[in-house]
C-alpha cells in the first residue's frame, strides 16, 4: 500500500471512529482492550487514555520501561497540538520523526511515530486522545484503531492498516 493510501484511510479512520461521549467508563473500556490484546499476546505495552485536562486510563505490561511513558507523552503533544493521528503525522511528514525547527517545539516533547490517536465525541470534536507505545509504529497504531472499533462495536478489519 503507498504511502497516500495509507493516509487517506488513517484520516477515515479519524473522521469514522466518533465515541457518543469519553468519561473515565469509556477510557477504562478502550484502554481495557488494549491491556487484554497485549497480555493474551504477550506484547509489552504502556497505554493512556485521557481527555486533554486529564488522563482517564493508564496501564503498563511488564517488558516496558519509562522509556514507554516518555514516548506516550510525547505522542500525546503531537495529537493534542495537530488533531490527527501521530501515525498520520509521521507519514505526511515522510517518515521524518521529528518536526522541523521551524514549527517552534523541542524535540524532547514531540515525536511522529505511530500509537497516538484523537478520541472525538459526537457533537465536541477532539476532546483527548488515546495513546500507546511498545511495538513499531504501525502496528501500535492498529492496535489503537482495534480497541476503539471494538469499543464501538465495529469490525477492527474494514478500517485496520494492512501490515506494513
Amino acid at each position: 500500500m503507498a504511502t497516500s493510501d495509507d493516509i487517506a484511510l488513517i484520516k477515515q479512520q479519524e473522521l469514522a471512529l466518533v465515541l457518543p461521549a469519553l468519561d473515565e467508563h469509556v477510557a477504562f473500556d478502550v484502554g481495557g482492550r488494549v491491556r487484554e490484546r497485549a497480555v493474551a499476546e504477550g506484547l509489552s505495552l504502556v497505554c493512556d487514555v485521557r481527555t486533554w485536562d486529564r488522563q482517564l486510563f493508564f496501564t503498563a505490561t511488564p517488558g516496558t520501561s519509562a522509556d514507554n511513558s516518555e514516548w506516550v507523552r510525547r505522542k500525546i503533544n503531537v495529537v493534542r497540538r495537530f488533531h490527527k493521528a501521530s501515525y498520520r503525522m509521521l507519514l505526511e511528514r515522510g517518515n521524518e520523526p521529528l518536526l522541523p525547527a521551524a514549527f517552534g517545539v523541542d524535540p524532547a516533547d514531540y515525536v511522529l511515530a505511530g500509537g497516538g490517536f484523537p478520541l472525538r465525541v459526537d457533537g465536541a470534536g477532539i476532546v483527548g486522545c488515546v495513546t500507546i507505545s511498545g511495538l513499531p509504529g504501525r502496528e501500535d497504531h492498529n492496535v489503537v484503531v482495534e480497541a476503539i472499533c471494538r469499543h464501538l462495536g465495529r469490525d477492527p478489519a474494514e478500517l485496520a492498516l494492512p501490515p506494513g
